[in-house]
């Protein structure tokens, strides 16, 4: 579904950033060779000889290329480091590779003391001299931002994951929903999802009124 909806949108010279679904072979010659762009794919485990290879090449990793501190900020503290390397580019069996990647991200809790490290590995068809390793780092956070902003509401809201609709269309057109029901909240251009999912949940009349489907705040029509 994505070369549809890229194909109404002028993308060249542009990076298109994706998760581990879209890391596909003939995905990334599309964008390449057909619309003149870049790709920016994180590759997990449905292409598990590409994550095989770029993991066993940075297991040795020494210091990072690039280190990235951020402040203080939701309770929690931030850094994440990257490696990248253009040794793969010929080897790996993948069009187009600029470089390859793996990200670290080291995060604590500034209350509990509890710390986690994340490891993320992925390629691009950007070249050092298109991209250096800040640059392919700041591409891969903003990936996620938009990652987080639109899944992190589904799962901690709606606890999605648990979600036990599994027959026939179900998953899909619940999903539909409750994507519809946040663009709509967001659409009113409020500061938080989850606050204003609350108000609502607690008073049945004030949904009514805030899609303006009720007779006194509905817009009427001058005809």
């Amino acid at each position: 579904m994505a070369v549809p909806l890229l194909d109404s949108i002028d993308i060249q010279g542009k990076v298109v950033t994706a998760d581990a679904l879209l890391t596909q072979r003939n995905f990334a010659d599309y964008l390449v060779r057909e619309r003149k762009a870049h790709y920016h794919f994180t590759v997990k485990a449905n292409q598990s000889t590409l994550l095989e290879d770029i993991t066993f090449f940075f297991l040795n990793r020494k210091e990072p290329d690039y280190i990235n501190d951020t402040p203080p900020d939701h309770g929690r503290i931030e850094t994440r480091k990257i490696w990248t390397t253009t040794e793969l580019n010929d080897y790996l069996d993948f069009p187009h590779v600029g470089q390859a990647f793996v990200v670290e991200r080291h995060c604590t809790d500034k209350k509990s003391g509890k710390y986690s490290c994340e490891t993320s590995y992925g390629i691009t068809s950007q070249s050092p001299k298109q991209a250096d390793a800040q640059n392919v780092l700041t591409t891969n956070r903003g990936h996620w931002s938009i990652e987080n902003s639109c899944h992190y509401i589904l799962d901690w809201n709606y606890d999605e994951d648990r979600s036990r609709i599994s027959k026939g269309f179900g998953p899909e057109n619940i999903t539909r929903l409750r994507r519809f029901a946040i663009g709509v909240i967001k659409s009113k251009g409020v500061s938080s999802v989850a606050q204003k999912m609350r108000q609502l949940t607690c008073n049945v009349r004030l949904v009514f009124d805030y899609l303006r489907m009720t007779e006194n705040s509905r817009v009427r029509d001058n005809c």
